[in-house]
């Protein structure tokens, strides 16, 4: 089945720690690694620690019915009987100090709404707003958001040296509230010498509010539609996706839209057409890539929904034409390398280029070039495999594995573009730009930009500097 996927179009797999047992994960892990070699393709795997998520403990029946009008309470006590029709408990032992009366509580993605009436001690009194069917284990929001809970649980802590021996490729923080949730996760990944990417999941109210320093601090960004959904309202989800979206390009940073993106398809051949719509119009707002869930994970048709997702992608970029803007783009240029970057797709617009090969050893050129939404097809050759992984996850850029070590530039050059012409990327007639750095294998240090063109007999001519 991997196999499968991963030629329909998956490049990051996810792993949800929420679920299953940290040797179920690693063994998927490895499965995941397997099949990505035996078709060739270069596939990261994002580890999604389960952060604070706030639910209501087990019912002694497995589930309940609740009646709009009714007073139902939550129990914030470990030692809190199993629930029935009049109270359950709840994990967060801290929920008391976090509510008031008046406060609007949300179970089960909003599914069952309660209005908090009293606070008494560990007790919170609730009047049920609606009717509906409660079952065990179900999350839990505060509408506006406001809970004090931290990102990072100490199992986040654990999961994360976990991972790290794992091997993935990037690191994902629930429930962050600001920069320094990112930097602790960033601190304890470092101290286990792990160098996957972290990906900022904004999903919390407070998320919003520090969003300019969450990215920063961030090198990826998802939004994450379900729990800010539930917190902030239906309304204001579709601005904010364009705001998390924008401000994450705004910082060259890589975007992520998550969250039932093609929810009938978990029964359905078919999406509907507000999802294709839902699908087209985040890749026309700029997002890098699209997540499956439930889909793919427990869905009848996931390989269906694999191959429409990618469909609707290439529909979407094929009929919305990018204009490159240079006006937004930044112009705070700090590094060599983005300005390489800023200098290769202002030719792109000009000179009609096949395509632009980066060598690069940890992406970062790619990324910037990526940042710039071009229509042209961004080749990424580095020898790291951890490197390849995480361009996987760039917009427009495909990673290719190359060993640059032992050949001067022009060398390094005529070999990349042969290889690219030997797999029919390339052809006769073909421009192309270069870039590379003078000192092939150091991070960061790309300041050389060469305008090629591929010969009749495939191998590339022009090798003037710009």
């Amino acid at each position: 089945m991997l196999d499968t996927l991963f030629k329909a179009g998956v490049n990051v797999v996810r792993l949800n720690f929420s679920h299953g047992d940290p040797s179920g994960q690693a063994k998927r892990a490895a499965e995941v690694r397997a099949a990505a070699a035996r078709v060739g393709a270069e596939v990261g795997i994002l580890a999604d620690l389960p952060g604070p998520k706030i639910r209501i403990e087990r019912f002694a029946e497995g589930k309940i019915k609740l009646t709009m009008g009714d007073r139902f309470d939550l129990v914030a006590d470990a030692n809190a009987p199993a629930g029935d029709q009049h109270q359950v408990g709840v994990s967060y032992l801290g929920l008391p100090q976090d509510v008031t009366a008046g406060d609007v509580l949300l179970l089960d993605d909003g599914l069952m709404q309660l209005q908090v009436t009293d606070v008494q001690g560990a007790r919170i009194v609730t009047t049920v707003l609606n009717d509906g069917v409660l079952s065990d284990r179900k999350g839990l929001n505060k509408q506006g958001g406001g809970l004090s809970l931290g990102a990072l649980t100490e199992r986040d802590k654990e999961l994360i040296g976990i991972v790290a021996k794992i091997g993935v490729d990037f690191i994902a923080v629930s429930f962050c509230r600001n920069a320094q949730d990112m930097q602790d996760a960033r601190q304890i990944a470092k101290q286990h010498g792990c160098d996957a990417q972290l990906v900022s999941k904004i999903e919390r109210t407070e998320a919003i509010e520090n969003l300019v320093e969450i990215v920063e601090a961030s090198d990826v960004v998802m939004v994450a539609r379900g729990d800010l959904g539930v917190e902030i309202g239906d309304a204001e989800l579709p601005g904010l996706q364009k705001k998390i979206i924008r401000e994450s390009l705004a910082q060259n940073k890589v975007v992520i839209t998550a969250t039932q993106m093609l929810q009938s398809m978990v029964e359905s051949p078919i999406p509907t057409r507000a999802e294709v719509l839902d699908v087209a119009n985040a890749v026309i707002d700029g997002t890098d890539a699209v997540m499956l869930s439930a889909e793919t994970a427990a869905g009848a048709y996931p390989v269906r929904a694999v191959e429409a997702m990618a469909r609707i992608c290439l529909g979407a970029e094929h009929q919305f034409e990018f204009d490159t803007d240079f006006e937004a783009a930044q112009r705070n240029l700090q590094r060599a390398d983005q300005a390489i970057a800023m200098a290769t797709m202002f030719l792109s617009e000009h000179i009609g280029l096949g395509g632009v090969v980066a060598l690069t050893e940890s992406g970062g050129t790619p990324r910037f070039l990526s940042r710039f939404r071009s229509n042209m097809p961004i080749y990424a050759f580095t020898r790291h495999d951890g490197a390849r992984r995480q361009m996987a996850m760039m917009r427009g850029v495909f990673p290719i594995n190359f060993d640059s070590r032992g050949l001067t530039p022009r060398e390094a050059a005529r070999a990349a573009i042969r290889l690219l012409v030997e797999n029919e990327r390339m052809g006769p007639g073909d421009r192309v730009v270069f870039t590379s750095g003078e000192h092939m294998e150091t991070h960061g240090a790309t300041n050389t930009l060469r305008l090629l063109e591929v010969g009749d007999d495939g191998r590339a001519t022009g090798l003037g500097e710009l």
